[in-house]
C-alpha cells in the first residue's frame, strides 16, 4: 500500500468533496466502555433461564468455558487491529490475509448477528418498558427507542461515548446491590452449597450441556469485535484499541460469571415461572419486588447502551463495504461532513430494525451467535496467515504466539460453532448461501477482481 506526504496516514480519504471523514476522538476508556456497553453487564441475564436449563444449573460453569474460547480470540482480535487499525474489524483482516472474496463472506456472516443484535434488543426494551406500564404499547416503544438511538448516533460517537458512562454507572450500582442483598439473603439460609453452581443439580449429566450453553453464551462476548470497528475513531489505535479489547473481555468475562454465580445461589432450581424470563425469579428470590423494579430499569438502560453501540457497529462495518464498493458508495460509504459518521448506513440499520415490530425474540436471540462465532474462527485464522506465513515470525516465541493460541482460539470457537442447534445452523448457511450469491453478481461469476478497501495506511 501506498502513502503520500499531502495525505494523513491514519485517515482514510474521504470518497468526494461534499463528504467527511471519521473524526480520532475515542481514548482507551471510552473503547472499553464501548465494548462493556456493548456486551452489557446484565446480559447475563437476558438467557439465565434457558442456559440454566440447558447445562442443568451450571451457567457459571459455561461461562467459564465461554470466556477461555473469547480470550484466545479476543488476543487475535487484538493482534490484528494492530496490523491493520482500520474499520471493518474481521472483514478487514479476514480480506487483507486471505483475499477479498473470503473476507466479505467474513463481513456479511457479521452482518448477521450485527444487523439482528439491534432488533434484539429493542424488543426486550419494548416488551420490558410494556410490562412496568401496560398503558403504552410495546410498539410505539420500540419505534421511539429507534428514533432515540438514530439521532444519538448520527450526531457523532462522541454523544455515544457520553451515554455509555451514565448506561455503565447505572448497571455498576444495580450489580452493587444485587449482590449486597443475595449475600444477606444466603446469610439466611443456614447452608450454603458453594460448589452447587460448578457441579450442577444433576438435571443435565456429562460436560456436553456445559458446552452447549457455552455456545448460547458466546452472544455476550459480541462487545470486543465491536470495539474493532471504532479503530478509525481511535486515538492511537495501534496501542488503545488491542488493550481495550482484552480488557473489555475479561472485565466482562468475569462479571458474568459472578453474577451468575451468585444468582445460582440464591435461586438453585432450573424452574421458573417463565423461563425467558428466568431472572426475575431470582430478583424476586434475593430483593423482592423493589430488585425486580430496580432490575428492569438497569436492564432496559443495559438494552438501550447495546441497541446503540451495536447499531454504531453494523453501520461502520456497512461503511467499510461500503468504501470498499461491494456495497453501494454512495449509500454506504458516505460520511456526514458535519457530524463526521457514517449516516446513510445508520439510517439503513435503523429501516432494517423496524423488523423489531413484527419477529420474535426467541428466533432471533437463536441465530445471533451464529455469525460472530464464523468471524471469530476466521480471526483466528488470519493471524497465522498474517504473522506467521507473510510475516514470517516462525521462531519458538512466534510459533506460540502465532500458530498454537490462535489456533487453540480457533478449536474452540469452531467447536461451539458446531454445538448450536440444526436451525440456527441452517437459517446461518442459507445467509452465508445469499452472501455468496450477491458476490457471485457483483463479480459477474468472478469475470471481475472483487473490490478492495483503499486505505492510505
Amino acid at each position: 500500500m501506498s502513502s503520500t506526504a499531502s495525505v494523513d496516514p491514519t485517515v482514510p480519504p474521504p470518497s468526494s468533496e461534499q463528504e467527511g471523514q471519521l473524526l480520532r476522538v475515542l481514548g482507551t476508556p471510552s473503547l472499553v466502555l464501548f465494548g462493556m456497553v456493548y456486551m452489557v453487564p446484565l446480559t447475563v441475564f437476558t438467557t439465565y433461564g434457558i442456559v440454566t436449563q440447558v447445562t442443568g444449573g451450571r451457567v457459571p460453569l459455561a461461562y467459564v468455558v465461554t470466556l477461555a474460547a473469547m480470550v484466545f480470540t479476543a488476543r487475535s482480535y487484538a493482534r490484528m487491529s494492530t496490523a491493520y487499525p482500520i474499520a471493518g474489524s474481521a472483514y478487514t483482516y479476514t480480506q487483507k490475509s486471505f483475499g477479498a472474496p473470503i473476507g466479505f463472506l467474513a463481513g456479511w456472516s457479521l452482518l448477521l448477528d450485527y444487523l439482528l443484535l439491534p432488533m434484539l434488543n429493542y424488543l426486550v426494551i419494548g416488551i420490558y418498558l410494556n410490562a412496568a406500564i401496560p398503558e403504552i404499547p410495546q410498539w410505539v416503544i420500540v419505534l421511539v427507542t429507534i428514533l432515540i438511538v438514530t439521532v444519538l448516533n448520527i450526531v457523532g460517537i462522541v454523544n455515544v461515548a457520553r451515554a455509555n458512562f451514565v448506561i455503565i454507572a447505572v448497571q455498576a450500582i444495580f450489580i452493587a446491590v444485587f449482590i449486597a442483598l443475595a449475600c444477606i439473603k444466603l446469610s439466611g439460609y443456614g447452608t450454603v452449597d458453594f460448589m452447587a453452581p460448578l457441579r450442577g443439580d444433576g438435571t443435565a449429566g456429562g460436560f456436553h450441556p456445559v458446552l452447549a450453553g457455552a455456545a448460547i453464551l458466546c452472544l455476550s462476548f459480541l462487545g470486543f469485535d465491536a470495539v474493532s470497528t471504532l479503530s478509525e475513531e481511535a486515538k492511537d489505535p495501534k496501542r488503545t484499541v488491542p488493550r481495550a479489547i482484552m480488557i473489555a473481555t475479561v472485565a466482562s468475562g468475569i462479571i458474568f460469571i459472578i453474577l451468575s454465580y451468585v444468582s445460582q445461589l440464591v435461586f438453585p432450581s432450573n424452574h421458573f415461572a417463565d423461563v425467558d424470563a428466568g431472572s426475575l425469579d431470582v430478583m424476586m428470590t434475593a430483593g423482592g419486588k423493589f430488585l425486580d423494579t430496580f432490575f428492569t430499569a438497569a436492564y432496559v438502560a443495559g438494552a438501550l447502551g447495546s441497541a446503540i453501540t451495536s447499531q454504531a457497529s453494523v453501520a461502520r462495518i456497512l461503511y467499510a463495504m461500503g468504501r470498499d464498493g461491494i456495497l453501494p458508495r454512495k449509500i454506504f460509504g458516505y460520511v456526514a461532513q458535519r457530524f463526521g459518521t457514517p449516516a446513510y448506513a445508520i439510517l439503513v440499520v435503523s429501516v432494517i430494525s423496524l423488523l423489531a415490530l413484527v419477529l420474535g425474540l426467541s428466533r432471533l436471540a437463536e441465530i445471533v451467535s451464529f455469525g460472530a462465532l464464523v468471524a471469530f474462527s476466521a480471526v483466528n485464522l488470519t493471524v497465522i496467515k498474517h504473522y506467521f506465513v507473510e510475516a514470517g515470525e516462525r521462531g519458538g516465541a512466534g510459533v506460540f504466539n502465532n500458530v498454537v493460541l490462535p489456533g487453540i482460539g480457533f478449536l474452540l470457537t469452531a467447536y461451539l460453532w458446531f454445538s448450536l442447534s440444526s436451525v440456527t445452523l441452517v437459517v446461518g448457511l442459507i445467509w452465508l448461501a445469499a452472501g455468496f450469491m450477491w458476490l457471485l453478481a457483483v463479480t459477474r461469476g468472478f469475470q471481475r477482481p472483487t473490490p478492495v478497501l483503499d486505505i492510505q495506511e
